[in-house]
């Protein structure tokens, strides 16, 4: 994935409308009515919604006789992921190197013994 790929689509995926359009997507094709319906919208700014995610290529129209359903394109989220993935394994060997850190820091633990001990009362006068 070049960097101008990956900087479109996490400028696609920065708008919390956008996330849910492909969250939408992710159940299956829908028109842009569809996907209108439950924003506080009109028609016209979800498309220009649609165009951002079109031009990250997350979002593809397709063919359906008279009906241009959109679709959710996984691919760049794919690759997106995967650019992600190295981040992760760095801060996961960052935590383990931290963890054994503050283990070693910790002061050993005495073991607890069996016996009971019982306190002496002590009475006041």
């Amino acid at each position: 994935m070049t960097s101008q790929q990956l900087d479109a689509t996490f400028a696609a995926l920065a708008d919390p409308t956008r996330r849910a359009i492909l969250a939408r997507l992710a159940e299956g094709d829908a028109s842009v009515n569809e996907l209108a319906e439950p924003f506080d919208m009109s028609q016209p700014a979800i498309s220009k919604h649609l165009r951002v995610l079109e031009r990250a290529g997350l979002v593809v129209q397709g063919r359906d006789a008279q009906r241009r359903p959109r679709k959710l394109e996984p691919r760049p989220l794919a690759e997106a992921t995967a650019y992600l993935e190295t981040y992760r394994k760095y801060w996961e060997a960052s935590y383990r190197n931290l963890d054994a850190l503050l283990a070693a820091l910790q002061p050993p633990r005495k073991p607890k013994s069996s016996t009971t001990t019982r306190r002496r009362k002590t009475s006041r006068h």
